[in-house]
Order: C-alpha cells, then structure tokens, then sequence
C-alpha cells in the first residue's frame, strides 16, 4: 500500500469511485481509494439503478446530465459493460398542478440540455398498452436515460481508475485524521472477518495525503465526529419490492416490443420498471424512518432491514391500479436498505467547513445518477480551483454547525424523502423541525399575519397574510402561477413604491473584520474601493477564478474596523471562506480579527417614501429635524443614532430601490424597536413587508441577488457590475476575471407573460426565430410596470436595452424586452430624496 498520495478517496461506492476517476482524469496521477469492506458494499449494491434526469437544481440537473452521457462511453474505455438500459423515463401526471411542476422543470431542463417529450395519455396508451392512462393529464418523457445496474457502473469506473494510475485499496477503515498543516496524515485500520461480522483488526498504517475526499455513505456520521464537523448526511429506509414474472409482460416482450421506460406516477409516490418479465417497484411512503443517526454497527455490512409492507400498501395498490396486469404477480424480491439523505435532497460535495483540503461528498439520495458528475465537477473543484458550474447551491456549509443537529438533521432527512414525489413548488415551505432559528419580533410578526420563509434555519417573513388564515394558508397559497400569496405580495411592494413598509431582514450575515491588517486585507480580499469611516460600498470577493464568491456590503466603522453583511443563507458559507483567506494573509498584512456577530444584530429595513417621516417620529437627536438630511445622512453612509431607547447602527442604503435604512440593533432590544416603529407608522400608513415583495422590487432596481446572479460560475464584471470593480487596485482573482472576459451578460427583462403565472428565475431564453440563447435567474412581478419581469444572462451582443426576446413559460415563448438596467428610477432620484 502507498504511503504518500497526492489524494486519498475514502469510499468505495459509485460515487468514491468516479471522484478517483476524475481526479486522474483531470491529471492527479498519485491518487487513492480505500474501501472498508468490498466496493458497493454500502447503498450501492441495493440501489435500483434509476437515472432521473428530473430535478428542479440548476446545478444538479448538470450533473445528473454528466452522469448519464458519461455512462455510455465507459465500455468503451474499460471494456466492462456498465449495465446501462437506456429505455427512457416517463413520468406522468394526474393533474393539471403535476403538468404546471413538469413545464417549469422542462423550461430548466432546457437550459442544461437535457432532451424530453410531451405526451398525451391517448399516445402513452398507444405505446404501452399496459398501463392504465384514463384518470392521467399527460407525461413527460426523457428518451435518453433509463437504469443501470449499480455494481456494474461502479466496477467499470474502478477499472478506467485503475487504468488511469489510481490505487485501489479494500478491508480498509479510516479511523483518525491530523492536518499537519501542508498534508493530513489519515490512520487506516486493516478490516478482518470475525463471526460473520467485519471488524478493526492490530494492523495500522498512516497514509499522508496532500487532499482527502470523503465519500463514506452511510458512515458519514462517524466520519464527521473523526473531523470534528457537523454535517446532516444521515441514511433514510428505502424499500423496494420485485415481483414474479407478469404474464401480460413477459407476452408483451415475447411479442417484440421494446421494453418499458421506467414508469414514474409522481402523484401515487412511486417508480416501476421492468425487471426479468415482472416489475420493480419502488415507493416513497410516509414514516420511513431515518436510520443510523450516530453510527453504523460493526454488524451491519450489506445487509437489509426487515420489509414493512403495511407501510407500502397505498403504494402498492396505486401501482396495480395504474398496471392492471400485475394485481394477481406474487412477490419475489423485497429490499429495505439504508439511502443517505439531506434535508433539502441535494448532497454536500465541496470543501468541508474549517478545514483544508478536506472535500466532502456524502448524503447522496440519488447516488448513483449524481455519481459521474459529482466525480466530474469535484476533481474540477480540487483541480482548477472551480468547477464550470456553480456548486455552491451542493456546498456543505449551507448547512451551519451553529445551528444544525442530529435531531434535526434526521427529522428533516425522513420529510425530504416523504417529499421526493409531492410537488415541489417554486414558493414550497416545508414544515418539520420549524420553527427553530427565531428572532424576538416573530411572534409579533405572526400574529401580524406574518407566513414564514425557511433561511439558514432563521424564520424570515414571506408575505403578510389575512389575519383570520389558519397556519395552513401558506401551504393552501403555493402554486406554479399566481398563489393565493400574489395579491398580499402587490399591495406590500405598492406600499414601499407608494408609502413605506418594514422589512425584518434579521438574517442577513454580519462579521466584523478589524485589526492592524484588516484594511490591507479587505482591500485585497475585495474588488472595489474600500469606504471611508462613515461611509459604506457594496463589493464582492472574488474566486480564484475570478467568479463571483461572495457580496459584501461593507461599512467602515473606523480606520481598521469594518461591519461586513452579506446574505442571510450563506453565514457559514462566508465565514470560512472569510477567516481562510485572512489565515492566510494574516503574515503578509498583520493581524486579523474575524467575529461572526449575526446573532447579536437583528435588523429592520425600512423603506418608501414616507420612510423618512416615521423615523422622524422617533429619532432622539439634538436637531431631530435634520438629523435624517442628505446634509447629515446622505446615501451610502452609516451613523450611529438613537430610536426611543434602542441604540441603532443605522445605514442609508434600500434592497428596495427606494429613500430607505438599514437599522441594525441589539437583538435583545427587538421587539422594543418593532413596537416603536408599529406605533410611529401606524399614521403614515407603514405596511409590514415579505420576502416575496422585496425580491421583485429589487429586481425593478436590477439589484443582483447572491446565489441568482451573482455566483461562481460568472464574474462581477459578467454581471454588468462594472461600476463595483476597481481594476487600478490588485485583488484576489483580478488576473482571472480579466482573461475571462464577457462571456455572457446579465440584464433585466420586462415580460409580456401570461395574465395569471410569473416566471420564477429558472426559464429559458430565446430569440424570436426560436433559438435559445440563455437563461433566467429571477423572476416575479413588476409593480411599476405591471407585468413580469425578470433577470438573466444571455449572449453579450444581446444584453442591449430594446432587444426582442421570448421566455419560455408553461411550455410556451412569451415576448420580453431586454431593459435599461434599474428599469425603475434609472437616475436614483427616489432612493437620494432629501428631506
């Protein structure tokens, strides 16, 4: 065994084993894999081998793609067949609602390049006569995928690794890792056979590998205690059943006709196909329990739980209803095994949190589709420094260690494998483990009508619904058009335009920066100038790439402190790349002192044009009459002020695009404030405001929001964000994100879309001939203008105010207009409006 790699694999299943791959393939000839038992061992050899190109994530849907183009070409490489039945996908619908979720997933299929069809219940029936297509509104159809036989595939990377350099190694068990500060030096236990169960053995040997990639399955949990990590990869039951052959079938086949595509009744929460004349079904229940939340048992190797039927029998019954031959098919087969779930569906692939060069790729529920492009787009990670793709959406730090738990991580994992059929609305809130993260005014804002939005765990305001809803309006509201939410959302972005609102932005991300070196660093750290003391600038920190990792709004606070906020979703996300770099920088520029102060600030935007005149009401100042002036709080600066009682870091910048502040302040004196600003508003009319609103006002600014526009896979300056970048500085990515250029462009779109749906930010874009030509990132409704509107890339040569565009919506081309950018007050005279 090699005792010195340049990177070790721990994992031995589809998805250890083509992160190996890839790696040598990117050019890492010195890599290794250890396994711990036999490769499949885990998830992979009971996994039914789907290849569901289906999914609503950008960046998934790239890598679900990878995966299945990827698969065809391994015979031809290895000479091993992967197993590989490319018979289709066919989903199907029952509603209206299930065709509305399947039109806006084809709009994002299209633009990864993912193939699929429509059909009709008449031409499913006309094709396969079998299943049963009366009660059906229709289906969409994936020709180009199907299922693979797991070991096969898994095998056939192994040995293209192998091929390629990569070493191999099985009956080996990571139990201990040290970073010495250019390597980690990794224990490895020899597995022995004792009684029938697999177990450490007295030999030891220490493996120091330059990067470490975890890929443990369902051991994720031991191997986050070995780190010293959280992270909520934790196994869910999954069952499946196979049945005796069905003689309807096995004539269907006899008679020449090609075998079934795998057959997805999304709204009875199952998937059959094919297999040896009889079918495999497999359900997604309610009450699967999450298994293994500490650790997996010595005991417990390739083996099954015991079946529970009566947990299946909707399930099973739906299927014979929907293929009537199989009711009188015995059972063969039964399977109920251990599949590593997070609690929003998406793996953790990406660097783990804290550490360097430790790479995680766990909590995999659709492991064996995801395996080839998570191999593929991680070993660009490691590689390259960035992957083509924006990965940050799979990052495991969206996950916070100060926050997240077992508990929660296993209640969340149980719904998420509840929810994989039930409709994924684009405006969905799931239910479990909430409230968790609250800031002090929630309950006022609750009882206000307040329909809450999930946010790193925080509760954050969606909209403001009628006062008499039950709790269950929000879910009785979603929809892929208009919800029952759209109205309440118009009339708080119509008070903002029109008057003022309050927005509780608690979320947001703070941390401080300060010490002898923190203006060097900043100034490295960040692409445009940094403010002077009193004074704030929005900036962005760059990859090494030159992409967009993080937006800042900075506030200088002195001459080396700076008050650095950025979005709510990504604390931990910003924080570790935040404390890195400046861990790296410290000797170069000085001491750097990084506080992550989110949970000591909350924070109320208030904004509109009466905003002035509420805050009017309450500021303690010895001339309140001028204390809000341009003269002594002009825009883009930061003053310390007084509201009542409640001491406010208070800054004159709006998300909204209107006269409006920041006003952050001790969070213990919340609800203080909120009471304050309730009673001072109450004469002008101020309206409490969502999420939901702000998102589209923001949009009529043409604000970029992290995560949509701005991200890893375009630069600031392909944002069209020339104006925050100071090219006569040096600063990290600089060299990059010059040599990239334009490759496309952001812009704003206004929408002659349909009279009751949106887009959402996941739309193809098109010329008038049809030719696509790009995509959106957001979407909504443009009160200003009355119709939708919408942000996105397209070519460069296009992003020009007055180009003619279609969108695609509910399977249909609608006209837009590329905008000015800010489309609403292009000249920023509202948002400068003296008083």
């Amino acid at each position: 065994m090699k005792t010195q790699v340049k990177a070790l694999v721990v994992g031995g299943g589809a998805v250890g084993t083509s992160i190996a791959y890839h790696l040598a393939r990117a050019g890492w000839s010195d890599v290794m894999l250890i396994e711990r038992d036999e490769l499949t061992a885990g998830s992979t050899w009971h996994a039914a081998g789907l290849l569901p190109l289906f999914n609503m994530s950008y960046a998934t849907t790239h890598i679900h793609k990878y995966s299945v183009d990827f698969y065809k070409t391994l015979e031809d490489e290895t000479g091993l067949n992967a197993g590989f039945y490319v018979v289709g996908n066919l989903r199907m619908a029952q509603t209206k609602e299930r065709m509305d979720e399947y039109m806006l997933y084809a709009s994002t299929a299209e633009t990864c390049g993912v193939p699929y069809e429509w059909m009709t219940p008449a031409q499913i029936k006309d094709r396969w006569p079998l299943v049963r297509t009366e009660d059906l509104e229709g289906a969409i159809y994936h020709p180009t995928d199907g299922y693979i036989n797991p070991a096969d595939v898994t095998m056939a990377m192994a040995k293209g690794a192998r091929q390629r350099g990569v070493a191999i190694e099985r009956k080996w068990q990571a139990d201990g890792f040290e970073w010495k500060g250019d390597h980690w030096d990794v224990t490895l236990t020899k597995m022995v056979e004792r009684g029938g169960n697999l177990v450490p053995g007295d030999e030891q040997v220490t493996v120091s590998a330059e990067h470490v990639v975890t890929a443990s399955g369902n051991h994720a949990q031991r191997t986050a205690r070995m780190l010293g990590i959280k992270m909520p990869a934790i196994p869910v039951e999954h069952q499946y059943i196979v049945t005796e052959p069905d003689p309807a079938l096995v004539d269907w086949r006899k008679a020449g006709n090609p075998e079934h595509p795998v057959l997805r009744d999304a709204d009875a929460k199952w998937y059959v196909r094919e297999e040896r004349g009889g079918w495999i079904l497999g359900p997604y229940e309610r009450n699967a329990p999450a298994r293994f939340e500490y650790s997996v048992p010595d005991s417990f190797r390739a083996d099954l739980f015991p079946l529970d039927l009566e947990r299946i029998e909707e399930e099973y019954m739906s299927m014979i209803h929907r293929i009537p031959s199989s009711e009188t098919v015995g059972l063969k087969d039964d399977y109920n095994g251990p599949i590593c779930y997070t609690p929003d569906g998406n793996p953790l692939v990406g660097p783990a949190p804290g550490l360097r060069n430790m790479w995680l790729a766990e909590g995999f529920s659709f492991g064996i589709t995801a395996a080839g492009g998570t191999g593929y787009y991680l070993a660009q990670l490691m590689v390259e420094g960035e992957a083509e793709i924006d990965m940050a959406s799979l990052d495991p730090k969206r996950y916070s260690s100060n926050w997240m738990t077992t508990e929660f991580a296993a209640r969340k994992n149980e719904e998420c494998y509840e929810h994989v059929y039930i409709l994924h609305h684009p405006d969905e809130e799931r239910e479990a483990c909430r409230p968790l993260r609250t800031a002090p005014a929630y309950d006022r804002q609750k009882a206000r009508g307040a329909q809450f939005g999930f946010v790193n765990g925080w509760e954050r305001p969606n909209y403001f619904g009628p006062l008499d809803a039950p709790d269950s309006f929000d879910h009785d509201a979603r929809s892929f058009r208009r919800g029952g939410w759209w109205q309440h959302a118009v009339d708080e972005a119509k008070a903002i335009r029109e008057g003022v609102g309050l927005i509780d932005a608690t979320a947001f991300s703070k941390h401080v920066v300060k010490g002898p070196g923190a203006t060097a660093f900043l100034d490295w750290f960040t692409c445009n100038k940094l403010p002077k003391v009193g004074r704030i600038n929005l900036t962005y920190a760059l990859t090494s790439n030159g992409t967009t990792r993080t937006e800042y709004t900075i506030v200088r606070r002195a001459e080396n402190e700076y008050y650095c906020v950025s979005a709510g979703a990504w604390t931990e996300y910003d924080a570790d790349f935040l404390r890195k770099a400046a861990e790296d920088k410290m000797e170069e520029f000085g001491y750097i002192e990084i506080q992550d102060v989110t949970t000591q600030w909350g924070v109320f935007a208030i904004a509109g044009p009466k905003s002035r005149d509420v805050l009017a009401e309450v500021i303690k100042d010895a001339e309140p009459e001028t204390a809000l002036s341009n003269k002594r709080f002009p825009w883009l600066s930061a003053r310390d002020i007084e509201l009542g009682m409640c001491p406010v870091r208070a800054i004159r910048v709006a998300y909204t695009g209107e006269l409006g502040w920041e006003l952050h302040h001790p969070i213990e004196m919340q609800n203080y404030l909120f009471d304050l600003l309730e009673q001072a508003g109450e004469k002008h009319g101020m309206k409490l405001v969502g999420a939901r609103a702000q998102n589209w006002l923001r949009q009529e600014k043409s604000y970029r929001a992290f995560g949509n526009e701005l991200g890893r896979d375009a630069t600031p300056l392909e944002a069209d964000l020339p104006r925050f970048v100071d090219l006569s500085k040096e600063f990290h990515g600089k060299a990059k994100l010059e040599e990239t250029g334009i490759r496309s462009k952001c812009c704003t779109l206004l929408i002659d879309g349909p009279a009751d749906a949106d887009p959402w930010g996941r739309e193809a874009l098109y010329t008038p001939d049809g030719t696509r030509v790009g995509r959106l990132t957001s979407g909504g409704y443009s009160v200003a203008f009355e119709k939708s509107i919408g942000m996105g890339y397209v070519k460069p040569e296009l992003a020009v105010e007055g180009t003619k565009l279609k969108v695609k919506m509910q399977d249909k081309l609608w006209d837009a207009t590329v905008t000015c950018d800010s489309p609403y007050d292009p000249k920023n005279e509202t948002i400068r409006k003296d008083g």
